[in-house]
């Protein structure tokens, strides 16, 4: 989910910055389709995912926020 914050990648980018083979990627990223956090397109033989929503990315930092605030004790300034 952090790569697709920055904008929309295709499988192969996203295989290669997780590090990890391209049937479990898919597997993950159909799960995340079906749950709609994303949304894909085929273009030629590479298909394109995206965030669905660009709220859920500010969901994600916030997430990330809090997680920083509760290792420092302070409180969210969200």
């Amino acid at each position: 989910m952090e790569a697709l914050m920055q904008g929309e990648r295709c499988v192969n980018d996203l295989t290669t910055m997780a590090g990890c083979d391209v049937t479990t990627l898919s597997k993950h990223l159909a799960l995340m389709k079906r749950a709609g956090l994303l949304v894909c397109e085929k273009r030629g033989l590479n298909v394109y995912y995206r965030i669905a929503c660009p709220c859920f990315a500010d969901f994600f930092r916030c997430i990330d926020l809090i997680g920083a605030t509760r290792e420092s004790n302070l409180s969210c300034a969200c």
